[in-house]
């Protein structure tokens, strides 16, 4: 899906990222009557999610309902769904990819692929984007390239020689009977189970103890649906859960791998330890474009645009309004419209379809549906 991309023509949006954010986003910028726009993406359509190791499931399960417009958690546009789309509850990366690619390609979405962004600047109110083949102009930008791309790298002395979950292709593959985890959110649980699926014994270590928490809030305690997975009796057996534990470093020694607690105790693999600590995110690449809340993510007006440059606007799993973490696709969606509403109404045009985003919860005036941090 590679269009030609205007170098003369100065469009109305540009979106940055063709993934669940970048497509979704534009989907409701159809929907708000907006047709001068581009997606601009490094790769393909939903390479974060193909990158994902093949054995990784969606955590949020997709399921048709018969509620109105949004028919399941992973949706990202109106009258669609992956749980229909690809017949799968839980889907893997790849077939998550193939249901963006559907969505683009439904909405005829402008996408233009193995384009990189090199640089972006305001100059004369307009946005500057600099790609290889010269600069995309555009009155107002959004910011939607999202985060697994760009795995932490730092915290913890030694991290290099680590892998870090969100390169490994797949689990079948690693060699070795003994393993180390560092992490106990979902991908370490994750890469827990698959190891130990195929027989192999873990150690999986976290700072705290995710797996007993007691809040209901998604964005800190584990899903459901790895709290089952660690019930499975492979799981039991062969995982060993270390809790309350701070890693110090992660040291090479031959052909070991000695990763040191805080405490001063020693655990040995002859495989390299895996690293489930979460991801830096996009946005660091354009932190100069945004004021820096205290967490240090971007911060935002009620419309999500950047209050240090305007039409500048942020979709994804980075953005934060107060204490709300709108880390998964069912949170950050529903910020769709309210970037659309914004657009649309900076463009004098009356993105009446947009009402029927009301009827998902969708309100484009606050900050969410009910003020609490999870979605309703």
């Amino acid at each position: 899906m590679k269009n030609s991309v205007s170098k003369t023509s100065l469009h109305d949006v540009v979106i940055v990222g063709a993934g669940a954010a970048g497509v979704g986003v534009g989907a409701t910028l159809r929907h708000a009557g907006i047709e001068n726009f581009l997606i601009l993406d490094r790769s393909t359509v939903g390479a974060s999610f193909r990158s994902w190791p093949r054995e990784t499931r969606f955590i949020t399960p997709s399921f048709p309902t018969n509620s109105i417009g949004m028919l399941d958690l992973n949706a990202v546009a109106l009258g669609t769904s992956p749980a229909v789309s690809l017949r799968a509850e839980h889907p893997t990366g790849r077939s998550y990819a193939e249901y963006l690619e559907l969505v683009a390609s439904h909405f005829k979405l402008p996408i233009s692929t193995n384009t990189d962004v090199i640089n972006i600047e305001k100059v004369d109110g307009e946005f500057h984007i600099e790609i290889d083949e010269g600069i995309v102009r555009s009155k107002h930008l959004i910011w939607a390239a999202g985060e697994f791309q760009y795995p932490t790298t730092e915290g913890i002395p030694g991290l290099e020689h680590c892998s870090h979950t969100a390169t490994i292709d797949r689990y079948e593959e690693l060699e070795g009977e003994n393993f180390i985890v560092i992490g106990g959110y979902e991908s370490g649980i994750d890469a827990a189970y698959h190891l130990a699926e195929r027989g192999k014994h873990v150690q999986l270590f976290d700072s705290g103890c995710p797996w007993q928490s007691k809040t209901s809030d998604p964005s800190v305690a584990l899903s459901t649906y790895s709290m089952e997975r660690m019930k499975a009796p492979h799981f039991v057996d062969r995982v060993e859960l270390q809790p309350y534990t701070r890693i110090a470093a992660v040291l090479r020694k031959d052909k070991s791998y000695i990763v040191s607690t805080l405490d001063g105790i020693q655990y040995s693999t002859n495989s390299p330890p895996l690293f489930a600590g979460g991801f830096d995110g996009s946005h660091k690449l354009i932190e100069d474009l945004f004021e820096k809340r205290d967490d240090g993510f971007p911060l935002l007006s009620e419309k999500d645009e950047s209050t240090a440059t305007s039409g500048l606007f942020l979709c994804g799993p980075a953005v934060r309004h107060g204490n709300q973490s709108f880390c998964f696709i069912y949170k950050y969606r529903q910020r769709f419209a309210v970037v659309a509403k914004a657009i649309a109404d900076e463009l004098d045009l009356p993105a009446e379809n947009l009402e029927v985003y009301r009827m998902w919860g969708m309100y484009l005036d606050d900050l969410s549906c009910c003020g609490q941090e999870c979605v309703c």
